[in-house]
């Protein structure tokens, strides 16, 4: 079920609540809404998973206006406060890793532990980090109907892919007015470059090792700007781990996230 929470003067944020436990904020990636994670929470066990849509995603609305990642993070900070929470950890797949370094150097008091996962440094892009997958799926998707397939591949495995071929039409473009579109799309690379270094929450970076968006060796470098931080390699899983494997994304975070609670 779908719920509805106002920030008053800011945004209507939609989002879903499950489970029992420490509260788990979850980020969706550019394409989605936070819808991506129905099956990801599932496996979540141990913990109150608190998915939500960002701005000109699903069932949240918010003002016609621009935005960048810096007013993402700062919804998220409202939302975890909207909800009257203290604190909360956070998980951040691909965009929603970018929202979350930046939530988490902006509002270090709002979050507990963090992970980012299939995560791209904020301050790069996929042209400066993958530039032959950028150049490619820039041609791709100037028909995105068209060539829906093709650009999935660089979202899931093939084997996945053969198994579920309905999700190339996550691809296929029409889910958003193209204003709106036009603004998602300028998130990442207008995002500002913060220092990591400044990070004081418990963090694991987590990787998928057949991710051909965001190489998985651009990922875990990110650990290295976070003091202390940790690494995980999902071997045989591509760039939305979260929905082609739930259960093993889940085993992988839970520990991690479990101990702050024991």
């Amino acid at each position: 079920m779908t719920l509805l929470v106002d920030i008053p003067g800011r945004i209507t944020l939609a989002y879903a609540k499950t489970g029992e436990g420490p509260p788990l904020v979850l980020m969706h990636g550019g394409e989605a809404d936070h819808t991506q994670y129905d099956r990801f929470v599932t496996h979540l066990a141990g913990v109150t998973a608190l998915p939500y849509s960002q701005r000109d995603c699903g069932q949240t609305t918010n003002p016609d206006v621009e935005f960048g990642i810096e007013e993402l993070a700062d919804d998220a900070a409202a939302f975890i406060r909207a909800l009257g929470l203290k604190r909360a950890h956070v998980f951040g797949s691909s965009l929603g890793s970018v929202i979350a370094q930046a939530l988490v150097v902006r509002h270090p008091d709002v979050v507990d532990r963090l992970v980012l996962s299939a995560a791209i440094r904020i301050g790069e892009s996929i042209p400066s980090i993958n530039p032959e997958a950028a150049a490619e799926l820039g041609k791709l998707r100037a028909d995105p109907a068209a060539n829906a397939a093709a650009i999935a591949r660089y979202f899931y495995t093939e084997a996945h892919l053969a198994a579920h071929p309905e999700l190339a039409q996550r691809f296929a473009g029409g889910k958003r007015p193209p204003h709106q579109q036009a603004r998602r799309n300028a998130l990442i690379p207008k995002a500002p470059r913060l220092d990591l270094s400044r990070i004081t929450a418990p963090t694991l970076v987590l990787a998928q090792e057949q991710d051909r968006l965001v190489p998985a060796a651009h990922t875990l470098s990110i650990a290295r700007e976070i003091p202390g931080a940790k690494t995980a390699l999902l071997e045989r899983l591509g760039h939305v781990g979260t929905i082609e494997a739930p259960e093993r994304v889940a085993a992988a975070i839970l520990p991690f996230l479990l101990d702050a609670a024991s």
